[in-house]
């Protein structure tokens, strides 16, 4: 989901370029890294790349200020590793900002936090952990957790930026206000997203059976 232009406070701003922009970088060197080394890869990376810009473009109306879709990120984290998704995800995000009105710069640095990074990276985890008992099982947990993981991230960005009152407590509440409200859209979203994951990726595998092994070596 993306938080929009000029919702968050300039030094919130700050924070979430600060800790996205490393990452990216080292995305934008691993996928060059990836392409030199396998130049028949940048179809892949293209395709991973139209994945996330078709499903996060197909927003939902949410909370005040942000809104809820698929965030496409699973496939990618599935191929390539969170760097590279982290990257593919800010030309997306940007792409998106400047000519769809949809997310914006101020805001880039903390839908890419969410959506591109820590999302992706819980998504991974969970395919790391899943894939070698069952892969579709996997790829499923991937995608459906990198969407969840985004909108709970989302809530936090936002609950830290307008807490509910001062202190901790605050923040909690009003973080389970925004999770609440996501939920409705975000969660039947995120299963769906998990389906249709696991149906590119199998045709992916199946198309080009070493697929996985490639990107990975």
């Amino acid at each position: 989901m993306h938080i929009m232009e000029g919702f968050l406070p300039a030094e919130w701003s700050v924070v979430w370029y600060a800790f996205a922009i490393p990452i990216v970088i080292y995305g934008a060197w691993k996928t060059k890294k990836l392409i030199d080394r396998e130049p028949a890869m940048k179809s892949l990376v293209a395709v991973a790349a139209g994945f996330i810009f078709v499903l996060s473009a197909l927003k939902l109306p949410s909370v005040t200020g942000s809104c809820s879709h698929p965030t496409g990120t699973g496939v990618a984290v599935v191929l390539f590793g969170p760097s590279i998704t982290a990257f593919l995800s800010i030309i997306v995000l940007l792409y998106q900002a400047l000519l769809l009105a949809h997310g914006g710069i101020t805001t880039l640095g903390a839908n890419t936090a969410s959506m591109g990074i820590i999302g992706p990276f819980v998504g991974w985890l969970a395919y790391r952990t899943l894939k070698n008992f069952n892969l579709k099982a996997a790829i499923f947990a991937a995608a459906m957790l990198a969407d969840l993981v985004t909108y709970i991230v989302t809530s936090i960005q936002l609950a830290l930026a307008f807490p509910a009152s001062e202190g901790v407590s605050g923040i909690l509440t009003s973080t389970a206000t925004f999770m609440g409200v996501f939920a409705i859209t975000q969660i039947p979203l995120s299963i769906v997203e998990g389906v249709v994951a696991v149906l590119l990726v199998s045709y992916l595998i199946e198309v080009r059976s070493d697929v996985l092994e490639v990107v990975k070596a």
